[in-house]
């Protein structure tokens, strides 16, 4: 059964059984919330928009390192 707080669907309908939050809670914030909008894409809503979301995070997650090697 669905719980929309605890086990929202479109985070534990993965073909693997998994759920999104028991994977995402070993990364930093930025990456997981990159796999998290790849996760449900298109569970939820519009899936260009949270793989847009997913780019937006990546691209935050690459200026941080870049800016930690003094790339940046």
């Amino acid at each position: 059964m669905s719980d929309p707080v605890n086990h929202p669907a479109h985070y534990a309908s993965h073909p693997s059984g998994v759920e999104c939050i028991d994977i995402v809670e070993h990364m930093n914030f930025s990456l997981g919330n990159a796999v998290k909008y790849i996760w449900r894409a298109g569970l939820k809503g519009d899936d260009i928009e949270d793989l847009e979301k997913a780019e937006f995070y990546i691209k935050r997650e690459l200026a941080r390192r870049r800016t930690a090697r003094g790339q940046g």
